[in-house]
């Protein structure tokens, strides 16, 4: 039987771990690993860790968040692995649904599904660039499309439609380290588009299983705010376009981005 973990990674002192901790800690299908894994320990989340009697496994070296997710990464010894993000909730079927899509595909990639927002202590579930990622992924909720290149590719050629936090990987298919350290913003749309190209299966749930927070000390927040996140969006989209398309689609995707303001 496959077993999954939640690597909770966990920065400075975020108000919101312990509600993150809570939505795994009630999750209707029990991890068999949930740890904490951290570049900036104090006493303080030891605390937290020692309360909710979790592991803190520390990362010594802090390179950036794509390297401190692959250190979370290597930290299970689980076939399944959600990289939970501080900030956000997992509702309480979750577990369940990304463990039994991917035990029913052998090829089985990334389990991801569909998510609200929360925006200043509200639930969003509506928006025009949530809808738009939603037409982009639909095609893929279809199995005869979860294996498709050009349906993987053309969810991704418009922009980074997939929630990183709303990922399960299934390690025994995917390369390790799932992720590149180079980039900063575009971390996860980066190991999207590499995965898009490997054989094997993205499963998508198209059901609201989780809950991304948008706040204003969030890593995309202050990404968007000094334009790093402008040029590695044209670095990506320049992967599935020639450049003078992909530059008409990055002014675009640009205003998309608005959306992520408080």
């Amino acid at each position: 039987m496959s077993t999954h973990a939640f690597a909770i990674c966990a920065y400075g002192q975020s108000p919101y771990l312990e509600e993150c901790i809570a939505s795994i800690e009630l999750q209707e299908t029990a991890a068999d690993e949930v740890f904490i894994a951290t570049s900036t320990p104090s006493e303080w989340l030891e605390g937290i860790a020692r309360k909710h009697g979790l592991p803190l496994h520390v990362n010594s070296e802090s390179r950036g968040i794509g390297a401190d997710w692959n250190f979370a990464y290597a930290q299970a010894t689980t076939s399944y692995i959600t990289i939970a993000h501080q900030d956000d909730v997992y509702l309480p079927e979750y577990a369940t649904h990304a463990r039994a899509m991917l035990d029913s595909a052998s090829d089985g990639l990334i389990f991801f599904s569909d998510y609200a927002e929360i925006r200043n202590g509200e639930t969003v579930s509506d928006g025009t660039l949530p809808r738009v990622k939603r037409r982009l992924l639909a095609p893929l909720a279809k199995p005869s499309k979860a294996r498709s290149t050009h349906a993987r590719r053309h969810a991704l050629a418009w922009g980074n439609a997939i929630c990183c936090p709303a990922v399960t990987f299934n390690a025994t298919n995917c390369p390790t380290p799932p992720f590149h350290a180079g980039m900063k913003s575009n971390v996860d749309w980066d190991t999207w588009e590499r995965l898009s190209r490997m054989e094997g299966a993205f499963l998508y749930d198209p059901q609201p299983l989780m809950l991304h927070r948008i706040h204003e000390a969030s890593t995309t927040t202050s990404l968007i705010g000094d334009s790093t996140r402008k040029a590695e969006d044209l670095a990506m989209l320049k992967r599935f376009w020639p450049a003078p398309i992909a530059h008409a689609i990055a002014c675009v995707y640009a205003r998309g981005e608005a959306a992520n303001d408080l």
